[in-house]
């Protein structure tokens, strides 16, 4: 079984365990992920199976959308519900204008501390390794991008600790509960993300979302191959190639392909694009847009990540 099943990752859950339940469900060894959601949150978490986990890497760099709650006057050590608190304040003069006002400064490209609870490595150490051993060190800031940061609603104005309800869509490497804590610092009063769901990776939608125990019906049911995503489908962001039944046996070997071999070329390719190339019975292979080193204006696809058969 190769392909992807858009899975509905309940909190409480690392990502790693919906990994551990699917390979035990399935039976099958090669199952993986496209993008880690953290325990207590819900929401996307695209499951790679078989063949489809040498893929992965190509699926992380989708969009994320998110749906965030942010409660204003608690500041914690991992931005979000379940760190120890490290400032309390009163925040009940917060207003939705006030806001609002702030949410405009983290639009586009802004730079982000990863919290000291999270996976990156640093000097071959996790952070969160270095925090459970009582450890803070400096974290390099990252570019992300927040394509659009959105007001949904606020409750609770008056008392000490308003929270209020956004909706973002950002780059990959966005950490909301970073930027909760930033909304908070900004406005004075701290702030930490109170609960997260991620609503959308790429185009595959929480809409669209199976949870594991509908998985596990359709797999009893004999079904579940109805819903895994075709890798073609999945990686339908990459401009196709078309490649000749002859030249198959080549691209599977990580042959690069040159244009006889090739039955049919999108226009617009420049070097460096990436590409996926299709064989007469479907995908063969993510490649590289090279040039021929013989003749500059023909194009020449070298393989980078091959279906394994």
């Amino acid at each position: 079984m190769n392909g992807f099943i858009n899975v509905l990752k309940p909190p409480g859950m690392t990502s790693h365990d919906v990994v551990n339940f699917i390979r035990r469900l399935l039976g099958i060894k090669k199952v993986g992920h496209t993008g880690t959601l953290d325990p207590g949150a819900a929401g996307v978490l695209l499951i790679c199976l078989g063949g489809a986990t040498r893929l992965a890497g190509f699926l992380i760099d989708e969009d994320k959308e998110y749906r965030a709650e942010i409660t204003f006057g608690i500041a914690t050590l991992s931005g979000d519900a379940f760190g120890e608190v490290t400032g309390e304040k009163d925040a009940s003069g917060l207003r939705e204008d006030d806001v609002r006002a702030v949410l405009s400064h983290f639009h586009g490209k802004i730079i982000q501390v990863p919290p000291m609870t999270s996976a990156i490595k640093l000097h071959g150490k996790k952070l969160y390794q270095l925090a459970r051993a009582g450890l803070e060190v400096d974290r390099p800031g990252r570019v992300v991008n927040i394509n659009s940061l959105e007001f949904v609603s606020g409750y609770d104005w008056g008392t000490p600790h308003p929270r209020t309800l956004l909706h973002l869509s950002c780059s990959k490497g966005t950490y909301v509960r970073s930027l909760c804590l930033d909304i908070g610092s900004r406005l004075g009063c701290g702030a930490h993300m109170s609960f997260l769901v991620r609503t959308a990776v790429g185009p595959y939608k929480i809409s669209e979302s199976l949870t594991l125990e509908e998985i596990k019906i359709l797999k009893e049911e004999n079904t579940l191959l109805e819903k895994v995503i075709d890798i073609d489908e999945a990686l339908s962001a990459l401009p196709a190639v078309l490649v000749k039944n002859g030249a198959v046996p080549s691209v599977l070997s990580g042959a690069k392909l040159y244009p006889p071999g090739v039955a049919k070329l999108p226009g617009g390719l420049n070097e460096g694009a990436r590409v996926r190339l299709i064989g007469p019975a479907g995908f063969l292979a993510v490649a590289e847009t090279t040039c021929d080193t013989q003749d500059m204006a023909r194009l020449v696809f070298k393989p980078v990540c091959v279906l394994p058969r």
